[in-house]
């Protein structure tokens, strides 16, 4: 009976505290210290000391809860202290794009390619595109060489941030006759030419994708860069001159991301004109331009093998029997690095070819993937990396237009819970290649539309 009024007495608190240890006990499945069914335990603690335990755990739980809160109070000061510091440094470099001193500008621009490529600033660059672009202008019509160069890597970054929204569409249409002007100009830089033939490409493939006008100049233009490197009348290749393959190769890369917009029509023009003259130039001294010319072959063939099943290259024995020799080249007189890279490219162009393999490539970043499972893929995927090298998987990550490339939706919102459940790496594959064919066939429709003007 004691007993039976003591408990009528903690009825109030102390009985609700027995409920929370219920509570508890039946979520974590592992019984509290001295409680056992609810009731005293084994230790035989009394209901004071529950409470004491209890009143204690509730205490820490509330300290913890306020520390956490004080962290993340403290994270979100920090992070906004941290991006206005980065915005008054990126004002301070747009501000030197306009000084006289050439070092200066030099100087602005590659603070601003770091930048651009390893951060989202869309809201930032949208309000001064239009002061950076007239920068940029100055620096390609009135710059060294070398600083031509970098004014055009800043583009290229600049029109990523911006999107395929009328922004860049606007810069593109501003900048493009300038980046012409330095592309075709036999006297300009080779670096600075490079450069513009990577920036007008992928300028172009962002901002202009579903204007055909833009496309077919685009196209002609990189064109008349890389045919220089075609054989003659008698099937000689010319003998290039200094940094001459390297120009070809930035224009010949440069074009194959644009063909992937080509609509059926013009694709099929293209393979006839360009596939014959590419594999004469697998012959070619430059390591590093063979590898973009084997790479663009195997694009063309898959996209002649997308618009038709029965595709057949021209010669495609002859074609066989050159790239199993550049697959398997033990040339001493090239470098060690070279031919190991020749060799393991080459492998993969000739077993596609032959049997339409393609060895897949997983791309990680944060807890997502992207597959690269064909040539098409590779080439935009290796087109952007070019540009935003090391920062590219922080735009997989975050920025709108490459997660839109890609097929992966809009940015992820993570917390702890979410990045404890991942998806299975085989739902992540099934997931990432619908969404490509999703995004391919919305293309194709684009592809129909840009051929009525084609």
């Amino acid at each position: 009976m004691p007993r039976s009024k003591k408990g009528k007495r903690g009825s109030g608190k102390s009985g609700s505290l027995r409920q929370e240890v219920l509570q508890l006990q039946l979520s974590a499945k592992t019984p509290l210290k001295g409680v056992k069914n609810g009731v005293k335990g084994e230790s035989g603690a009394s209901d004071d000391e529950l409470t004491s335990d209890i009143l204690s755990h509730c205490s820490s739980a509330s300290e913890t809860a306020s520390v956490l809160e004080d962290v993340t109070a403290g994270e979100q000061v920090d992070e906004l202290t941290a991006q206005e510091e980065t915005e008054d440094k990126l004002k301070q470099c747009i501000d030197n794009l306009m000084d006289k001193s050439a070092k200066t500008r030099l100087a602005a621009l590659e603070s601003l390619r770091q930048a651009f490529s390893s951060k989202v600033l869309y809201e930032f660059l949208t309000e001064r595109r239009l002061t950076i672009s007239d920068c940029l202008e100055r620096s390609i019509k009135k710059g060294s060489g070398e600083e031509q160069a970098a004014a055009a890597s800043v583009f290229a970054l600049l029109c990523i941030q911006l999107g395929s929204g009328d922004e860049a569409e606007e810069g593109f249409k501003m900048l493009r006759p300038f980046l012409t002007a330095i592309l075709i100009d036999n006297g300009a830089s080779i670096v600075a030419r490079q450069s513009c033939a990577r920036a007008l490409g992928m300028c172009c493939y962002v901002s202009a994708a579903e204007d055909g006008e833009d496309l077919i100049k685009s196209l002609a233009l990189l064109e008349s860069i890389f045919m220089s490197s075609y054989p003659n009348r008698e099937g000689a290749l010319p003998t290039p001159k200094p940094g001459s393959a390297g120009l070809y190769s930035a224009a010949l890369q440069a074009w194959a991301l644009l063909v992937t917009l080509c609509p059926a029509s013009r694709l099929t023009v293209l393979l006839d004109i360009h596939l014959p003259k590419l594999q004469a130039c697998l012959e070619s001294v430059d390591v590093n331009y063979r590898i973009a010319v084997g790479e663009t072959i195997a694009l063309l063939v898959e996209l002649g093998r997308e618009i038709d099943e029965g595709f057949q290259v021209e010669d495609s024995e002859g074609l066989c029997e050159c790239l199993k020799s550049l697959a398997t080249d033990g040339n001493k007189h090239r470098a060690k690095n070279d031919r190991r890279k020749q060799r393991s490219i080459f492998r993969e162009v000739l077993h596609y070819i032959e049997s339409e393999d393609f060895t897949e490539e997983k791309i990680r970043f944060g807890v997502e993937s992207v597959y690269i499972d064909g040539w098409m893929r590779r080439r935009i995927y290796d087109a952007f990396k070019e540009i935003l090298e090391s920062g590219v998987r922080h735009h997989l990550q975050f920025n709108p237009l490459l997660r839109d490339i890609f097929g992966l939706g809009a940015p992820l919102i993570l917390d702890a819970t979410i990045k404890a459940n991942k998806i299975s790496r085989f739902e992540k594959h099934l997931f990432n290649s619908a969404a490509f064919k999703a995004r391919t066939k919305q293309r194709s429709k684009v592809r129909d539309k840009r051929a009525d003007v084609m």
